[in-house]
């Protein structure tokens, strides 16, 4: 299966108190919570390129299925992290006490980020 395509947010749970758990400042978080979000995959084999468009912001990550690579997280931060799949449709990796989900499953993307009891669930439709 592949991901590639582009994806827009359809809703969220959990921004604001995700968000403030990330230290991000409040006028950023009520900035941000309300915005457009496309997100556009290329995938090329194991290769993907993950560009994120929130209003004028442009957040763009490459990375190799099971190689290091660094990754800037939503609040602006680079780590280092390895992305692995999981069947066809599922890429996961372990940041900073955070494990971060991306499944596909037909034109849907679901994105989530768990921290602590505290769980970040992004939901996008192929456009």
């Amino acid at each position: 299966m592949s991901f590639t395509g582009k994806y827009e947010l359809q809703h969220q749970e959990n921004f604001e108190p995700f968000m403030r758990a990330l230290g991000l400042p409040e006028d950023q978080i009520q900035k941000g919570k309300d915005l457009k979000s496309v997100s556009e995959i290329v995938q090329d084999g194991k290769k993907f390129t993950v560009t994120v468009t929130t209003g004028s912001k442009v957040m763009k990550n490459q990375f190799t299925i099971g190689e290091e690579s660094e990754i800037e997280m939503l609040n602006g931060e680079k780590v280092k992290a390895v992305v692995q799949m999981e069947g066809n449709n599922k890429l996961v990796t372990q940041v900073k006490g955070m494990k971060s989900v991306t499944e596909l499953n037909g034109d849907t993307i679901t994105y989530t980020m768990t921290m602590g009891d505290l769980t970040l669930k992004r939901v996008s439709k192929r456009i």
